[in-house]
Parts: structure tokens; sequence; C-alpha cells
């Protein structure tokens, strides 16, 4: 590799971590917004679940052929970037194949596992093509209420599979001519000759270029390992503007996920403490009253992604779009305007709106919008049951719930916009100690009348 090579490789290095860094910046930043809230108990029960759940996937397995496929291209893909380091080092210290006379015995071992991976990441992305364009899972499909992003999901999909597609393709084909330039015995890949044997995918595709003059060869051996590496220091940063950005978030977004039972809903600390003064507790017997110090909360529930916890936009970056938490929702079986997926997606939305207002304007600049109402409908949060069947089906432990109990709390007890169903509900319940309109004391009538047959 010449020195030219190597100074536009080190540029190339250099501009890809600039670029991921301030990106990175600017995706903490907007996380950081969100309210603090203490993620840091039980670290052991936290390792175990996010071992499980993010990197052994065990919420996929309900489906075990797409688990496994799933496995596939994400271990594949990340495994084989292991190989990354060598060509790093390669393209800045000018060599080639650095690591193969080092380590000789595992060295041939390593690159063939690489490339069965390669080829299961090439197979499965294309079945997942299929599966998307094809044959059109309808959970892949746009959201019939999602009319502001009817291609971006799919257009980003597709791009990150094709992408992969062509990033293997590249990798098998670089050792294929590589290969050849070995067995010829040209220059500095002669070096290698009897050092490094055929790999056992990419010997098959040698017949594909044996007829190219040594010229055309090296030509194609160097362009296949600057589109691998260059493809991958793209994905880089694209992967951050992207759904795909899991890939990294899914393992603390596992990790900080709650740990409570899925039934139990969080109080409000600051009605918890009124209810508990009303029956006569001291404060000091409250048991969710906010921290020492803590600031109070400026308004019930949740108006905008300031109002939210930083783990709920979390949750909102570490989104896989798959919709598993829609197809699970017996609200939007039934038509309601309710998708758990879009609530994420609305909220994730709303922090890169606001990314975009610092940018443009500073980083004090404040717009006139908000997630309640421009983002998410009122329609949309009282069409919840509430039921949790959203965050049981997510693979990575999201919570599209509370975001919508934050928003509805605000929307009931801040703007008192509840739909009057509910608000007779909340009289019965302040008067009666039920949801229906009976007296306590009338609450057992009807069994006075079974006896009475």
């Amino acid at each position: 590799m010449t020195y030219i090579q190597q100074f536009l490789f080190v540029i190339a290095v250099g501009v890809t971590g600039f670029l991921i860094s301030k990106r990175v910046g600017l995706i903490r930043r907007a996380i950081q917004l969100g309210r603090a809230e203490n993620r840091s108990d039980h670290s052991d029960e936290r390792l175990k679940t996010m071992l499980l759940v993010a990197f052994g996937q065990k919420k996929m397995f309900a489906n075990p052929l797409v688990a496994v496929m799933h496995f596939v291209i994400y271990a594949g893909f990340i495994i084989i970037n292991l190989e990354v380091l060598e060509i790093i080092l390669d393209g800045i210290l000018g060599t080639h194949r650095l690591f193969a006379p080092v380590i000789t015995p595992v060295y041939p071992f390593l690159i063939n596992f690489f490339e069965l991976l390669a080829l299961g990441v090439l197979i499965v992305c294309v079945v997942f093509l299929l599966r998307r364009f094809v044959v059109k899972v309808s959970r892949f499909q746009p959201e019939r209420h999602e009319e502001m992003r009817p291609s971006w999901p799919r257009l980003d999909a597709a791009l990150i599979l094709i992408f992969e597609v062509l990033l293997m393709t590249a990798f098998l084909t670089w050792n294929a001519a590589d290969s050849i330039l070995r067995d010829r015995g040209i220059g500095h890949y002669g070096e290698l000759q009897g050092v490094v044997p055929d790999f056992i995918i990419s010997q098959f595709l040698k017949p594909g270029f044996s007829g190219l003059s040594d010229g055309a060869l090296i030509a194609y051996e160097r362009f296949s390992w600057w589109f691998h590496i260059l493809g991958i220091l793209t994905f880089a940063v694209y992967v951050t503007y992207s759904k795909h950005l899991h890939i990294f978030l899914g393992f603390p977004n596992v990790y900080f996920s709650d740990l409570k039972p899925k039934g139990e809903m969080k109080n409000m600390p600051e009605v918890t403490k009124e209810v508990q003064l009303m029956l006569g507790l001291s404060p000091a017997d409250a048991t969710e009253v906010p921290a020492e110090g803590e600031p109070a909360i400026g308004r019930f529930g949740a108006k905008d992604v300031e109002d939210l916890s930083w783990i709920n936009l979390m949750n909102a970056y570490s989104c896989t779009e798959c919709g598993r938490c829609t197809a699970a929702c017996p609200a939007n079986i039934t038509g309601k305007k309710l998708s758990p997926r879009k609530i994420m997606m609305d909220t994730r939305d709303r922090l890169e709106d606001i990314q975009k207002g610092w940018k443009e304007h500073g980083a004090d600049y404040k717009d006139e919008k908000s997630l309640l109402g421009d983002y998410i409908t009122a329609e949309e949060l009282n069409a919840c049951t509430t039921c949790q069947a959203c965050v049981q089906a997510c693979p990575i432990n999201i919570n599209p719930l509370d975001i919508i109990l934050q928003l509805r709390r605000y929307r009931v007890m801040e703007e008192s916009q509840a739909p009057a169903s509910w608000n007779a509900m909340f009289s019965n319940i302040e008067n009666n100690m039920a949801p229906w309109k009976f007296s306590p004391g009338d609450r057992f009538n009807w069994a006075d009348q079974i006896n009475e047959k």
C-alpha cells in the first residue's frame, strides 16, 4: 500500500470518528433532556437480563426460525467486523494481512469462520428483503395511521439490508482475488504463499476471477478492500441516524429496563404524598416521595420530551421499528388509531427536530412544538387499554405504555381533557370507591337477591 493510500485511509478514519463523535454527542444530549431516574439498582439482575434478552435474544425465540436468522445476521455482522481491526491496522501501517504471519496456526480458522458467517449474513439479508418486499409481512408494512412517514422506515430497512449484502460480497470476493494473487506470487501477496491457504467459501469464487490479468486482479483486490472498509465506516456513521442504532443501544437499553412486574404502574410521588397525608400518614411514612434535594416536577404527567424520563428517551432511540408491539396491540388490531411503534417513532422524531433546532439556531433554541398534540394525538392516547401487550412483545424491553400513560396524565390532570366516560368513572371512584355508580352499602345487594332465590 502506497503512502498516498495510507494518508487517505487515515483521513477517512479520522473523518468517520469525528462525525460519529459529533452525532453521539447530540444523541446523548437529547437523551439527557429527560428527567433523572435512578436505574442503578439490582446490578446483578440487570446484567442477567441484558445477557438473556439483549445478547441471547430470549424474547425473539417466540418464533425460533426468525430468531435464528436474526441471530445469524446480528452475531455474524458483529463478529465478522472483528476483522476490521486487521484491516484498519493494514490501512494505517501500509501492511497486508498483518496478523497472518503472527498467528499462522489460527489465522485460516478465523477467516474461514468469518467467511461462513458472511455467507450466512448474505443469505439471511436476502431472505429478509424477500419477507419485506415480496411476502410483505404485515408488521413490516407502513402503519395506516403513519401518514407523515409512509416510506422512510421501509427505505431505511432496505438500505441496511442491501448494504450488508454488498459488504459481505465485497469481503468474499476480496478474499478470492487476494488468493489468486497469492497463488501467482505477485508482489507482497506472494509473500504469504504457503502461509495463508485458500478459504472455505471464497475458494469457490476464484474461477470467476482467474481469467483476469495481474493488473486487473490487483485493481479489483484494492477496489474490494477499499469498498469493504469504507462501507463499514459509512455504515458506522449512518447507523447513528438509523433505527439500527439498536445494535449498540439495545444492550444499555435492556440493562436499564424496568425490573418491576409488568402490571405495576408508577404512581406520581406528589399525588401519592397528598393521598397519604389525607389518610393521616406522615411524610416519613410516604413510600414514593421525591428524594431529598430533588426538584419538584413542574407539571403532572408529560407534555413534551423534557417531562419524560431519560430512559423513555433512550427507549425511543433504541426502537428497532420491528412492529411486534403494534402487531400485539389489541387496540390497533381492532382498527383504533394507536400504534405503540408510532409512539416510539414520534418520540424519536421530536428529539430529532429538537436537535435540528440546536444545529440551526443554537443550543438554547426552543420551538413552539410539543410531543403531545404536534406528534401524538389524544385519540391515540385514549385508545390504549394499558394491557401491557406492547411491553411484553418488545424484544429489547422498550416500554411504549409508560410514555402513553405520562402523556395521558397530563391531559387529564393538567388540561382536564378526559373523555366524559372517564370523568364519570373518576367521580364514582372518588365518591363510591369503585368505578360503578353504586354506594358501598349497596355493593352486595346482588348476593342478597341470589340468596332469596
